[in-house]
């Protein structure tokens, strides 16, 4: 399992700034230094958030993203927080997204970000795995 808090121990550089960034967004970096997010989030959007911050720095993306950089960066959090193989487990036995979401510990946006994600095969995949699942 990823874990962005152990990431971000490697990067010692980087300092965590808690406070909101900016109205109706709930976390950001600077690209370089800083990360900011919201105190208010719960542990498991701060552990999204914070994945979704380290794929930007390691990036260095400065300021906002175009819609395409955003996507992009979202699967690839997405990727990190939910391993294939724990998607394979999880999808037969979730009754919803918000079961799936909190058995793989992540938030609704970041299981439709990984869905998003998938190949056609690899969706095809999920869905005879959840059909034989349900027989």
């Amino acid at each position: 399992m990823f874990h962005p808090w152990g990431e971000l121990r490697h990067l010692a550089h980087v300092i965590v700034i808690w406070a909101r960034p900016a109205p109706g967004i709930p976390a950001a970096t600077d690209g370089e230094r800083r990360i900011w997010i919201d105190p208010g989030l719960s542990q498991r959007e701060r552990r999204c958030v914070l994945a979704h911050e380290l794929v930007h720095l390691e990036c260095r993306h400065h300021g906002c993203q175009s819609a395409a950089v955003e996507r992009e960066v979202r699967e690839a959090a997405a990727r990190r927080l939910i391993a294939w193989e724990r998607l394979v487990t999880e999808v037969p036995w979730a009754r919803s997204l918000g079961e799936l979401a909190d058995e793989l510990w992540v938030t609704e946006d970041v299981v439709l970000d990984r869905l998003a994600a998938l190949s056609p095969e690899d969706l095809q995949h999920l869905q005879h795995v959840r059909a034989a699942a349900q027989d």
